[in-house]
């Protein structure tokens, strides 16, 4: 058994309700419950937009492979949403939903699908404080910083 780490956001339609929609449609497939971390509303990342992001975190048992995780959350992100998430030049945009695996334990992947921990984790606010409150003692396999250290490190390096 392994504990993953998911970050679900969304700044289109009723963003709270899909949200929901998200985390019942991963507990319903894991089987189990998740710990859900409270809700963190930001600007959207890597684009411009007047629409703002919540997010939320979930710490998730799961029995299966990362890579068995991250084809479940792309399948329930695009019964959710078929929509893309990026634009005909490949530039990020507005979405509905958004479910990004984020680290399953202190596995380490480096491949064409998947990469674990996620590659921007230590950049994104929205990451970090979920992942501070679900996970407060997880340490970053490759950085070996905890969640609270990222973040930190993060908002100092924004003057």
């Amino acid at each position: 058994m392994s504990t993953a780490y998911i970050n679900i956001g969304s700044n289109q339609g009723d963003r709270e309700k899909l949200i929901k929609q998200a985390v019942a449609l991963i507990e319903h497939w894991a089987g189990t419950e998740a710990a859900v971390s409270r809700t963190v509303e930001s600007e959207p990342w890597g684009f411009t937009s007047t629409s703002r992001f919540i997010n939320v975190g979930i710490a998730l048992n799961v029995d299966c492979t990362p890579e068995q995780l991250l084809d479940a959350l792309l399948e329930i992100e695009h019964g959710i949403c078929p929509s893309s998430h990026r634009d005909s030049l490949g530039n990020y945009i507005d979405r509905y939903i958004d479910i990004d695996l984020i680290a399953v334990d202190s596995e380490i992947r480096d491949s064409d699908r998947l990469t674990l921990p996620h590659p921007a984790m230590h950049l994104r606010r929205f990451v970090l404080l979920p992942m501070a409150e679900l996970a407060p003692h997880w340490v970053h396999p490759r950085l070996g910083k905890r969640p609270d250290e990222m973040l930190r490190e993060l908002l100092d390096n924004r003057d």
